[in-house]
């Protein structure tokens, strides 16, 4: 039987599939482990951070001088 025809070009550029499943599993075993070390809570493991909310971001941009000022205002 012929073989079927792929019209997308190979990608010189594209990771490698191993490296790739490699980091996948990385990631789950990281996420297992920090899940079996906070078992009976109540909040599930995330891999991702939250966004900073808007009182951490003005605390990192301004200064404590700024915040003093701020009050007075």
């Amino acid at each position: 039987m012929a073989k079927k025809f792929n019209p997308a070009p190979r990608d010189k550029h594209a990771e490698d599939p191993r490296e790739a499943i490699e980091a996948d599993r990385d990631v789950h075993a990281k996420l297992e482990a920090g899940l079996m070390d906070t078992f009976p809570a109540s909040d599930p493991v995330s891999a991702a951070q939250p966004t900073p909310s808007k009182v951490d971001r003005e605390s990192e941009s301004t200064s404590l001088w700024d915040k003093v000022l701020r009050v007075f205002r």
